[in-house]
């Protein structure tokens, strides 16, 4: 898989022209005809990229754009709307939008946009695990577009979980790799764990033997 795109778009033939062109090319495409559909999506994780239409029949793809910047910066959004005027498209550029493709628009066109976005977000030093979003540049965390407050430690670990996520990791490697040392009598990598769990990371499996396991939803 290439990335996660959310589709905003209302028009059904529309909606079926993107998702299938974007699967074509590896790339998982959801769609949500309307405002609160996308909101309810949500729940589920942020996407790479959203890819948002203007007007729709609950809303303005222009206040979920303001919300996704607001909640999740650095995913990617780009305005799909018929809306192609000047001060349309320099509107929606203003209020955060990454890029403004107007209708109709060319299905190759697209692909290429999507993938060149994906590329630079690919570059950008940021990990996403559903939520749960790292910010390797800025040393920060946010899950659900909150951010945490992690001392340098937990940022390390959360950071090699992240980057190794469904692989189960024995205790020996998560100590050699975080602290430089292997110490199986200690209980800082569990104290670790216990407090980024506290703070609403859910994601660590105990892996009983052996170590954990940082899940993806």
């Amino acid at each position: 898989m290439k990335g996660l795109i959310y589709l905003l778009e209302d028009d059904e033939s529309i909606a079926a022209l993107v998702k299938f062109s974007l699967e074509r090319e590896q790339i998982v495409c959801r769609t949500f005809p309307s405002v609160k559909a996308f909101k309810d999506g949500m729940v589920a994780g942020a996407p790479d990229i959203a890819l948002l239409d203007i007007m729709l029949p609950d809303g303005s793809g222009l206040d979920v754009l303001k919300e996704m910047k607001s909640r999740y910066p650095s995913v990617c959004c780009i305005m799909l709307s018929a809306l192609s005027s000047e001060h349309d498209k320099v509107l929606g550029l203003d209020l955060g939008a990454d890029d403004y493709i107007a209708k109709p628009f060319g299905v190759m066109e697209l692909i290429a946009r999507v993938n060149a976005a994906l590329r630079r977000r690919s570059g950008s030093n940021i990990l996403k695990v559903g939520n749960l979003e790292l910010n390797g540049e800025q040393m920060t965390v946010s899950l659900n577009g909150k951010l945490l407050d992690l001392n340098k430690k937990e940022f390390e670990l959360l950071k090699y979980c992240m980057k190794n996520a469904d692989i189960v990791l024995p205790r020996e490697t998560l100590l050699t790799e975080i602290w430089g040392y292997v110490d199986t009598e200690t209980r800082t990598l569990d104290n670790h764990v216990a407090r980024l769990r506290k703070l609403g990371v859910d994601n660590f499996e105990t892996v009983f033997g052996v170590g954990y396991r940082f899940k993806k939803p």
